[in-house]
């Protein structure tokens, strides 16, 4: 607690971090190296360090430290970093503060994994390709997590895990979880698919197909390493990827429905296929 800050003006350089930096300026790709994210809500926060990420510094409501045994508890865990601190007047100001449970933590980012490194003693994996929005991202992150997905392998169109929004939504899940985005010297699905063969995979793509399997078709079942391939809102998997897979496969539906939204068709598959 010996470097808290007290910040009274929004407008405070300290802040910048927190109320004007954009997601693509914090990712900072011309420097990844520099790149940070924001975690919000001390659970978040929590999972987030515990999974080893190095914090910056906090920015948290005055009350918070007096008064709430959560938030004091992940500040123990923080180290010597700065702790701002302001009052609920200055801090509302900050687009969705409300929702972060008063309390953001400025992170770094950590170099990702490789395709071959990230499979290395997996099982069942999840693929998005394309899947742009934060929410969508961060709910099936909470799902792979949940429902025995080892790792989850994002393709170059998908919405960064550590946005705020999809970290949140995820529950900081996306800390837990292994994941990696394809390399850009890798081109999906042509080579991506090729590698996860060779690392023993079998592929299922989750797409609304007539000749599709079913999600609890005998044989899908059996496969020892599955990667259960998911694709953009709307448009779904791309044509080549689909033709790529070992398996097409879909969710049975009744009442006339034609589809499900990404993130919930993901919790169905994981449930069904992340079974060993």
């Amino acid at each position: 607690m010996q470097n808290m800050i007290e910040i009274t003006d929004f407008d405070a350089p300290e802040l910048d971090v927190y109320a004007r930096l954009t997601e693509a300026q914090l990712l900072n790709k011309d420097h990844p190296e520099d790149g940070l994210f924001i975690a919000e809500s001390p659970k978040v926060i929590s999972r987030a360090l515990d999974g080893g990420y190095e914090p910056v510094s906090v920015l948290v409501e005055k009350k918070q430290v007096l008064e709430d045994a959560e938030t004091i508890a992940v500040l123990g865990k923080c180290g010597n970093v700065p702790v701002y601190t302001a009052e609920f007047e200055v801090l509302t100001k900050l687009t969705g503060f409300k929702l972060t449970r008063g309390m953001l933590c400025a992170m770094k980012r950590r170099r990702l994994p490789g395709l071959q490194e990230i499979c290395n003693g997996c099982d069942r994996i999840a693929v998005l390709e394309n899947v742009m929005n934060p929410t969508n991202v961060g709910a099936i992150f909470r799902s792979a997590a949940a429902l025995h997905m080892d790792a989850v392998i994002l393709t170059g169109g998908c919405s960064n895990p550590l946005y705020r929004r999809a970290s949140r939504v995820s529950m900081g899940t996306v800390f837990q979880i292994p994941w990696t985005f394809v390399n850009n010297s890798v081109i999906w699905p042509e080579e991506g698919m090729k590698i996860l063969r060779e690392l023993g995979f079998k592929t299922a793509a989750m797409a609304l197909k007539e000749d599709s399997a079913s999600i609890d078709d005998p044989e899908l079942m059996k496969e020892d390493k599955l990667a259960v391939i998911l694709g953009t809102e709307g448009d779904g998997l791309a044509p080549e990827t689909i033709a790529d897979c070992d398996y097409t496969v879909m969710i049975p539906m009744s009442h006339g429905v034609d589809s499900l939204n990404v993130a919930a068709a993901s919790a169905v598959a994981f449930w069904q296929l992340g079974k060993r």
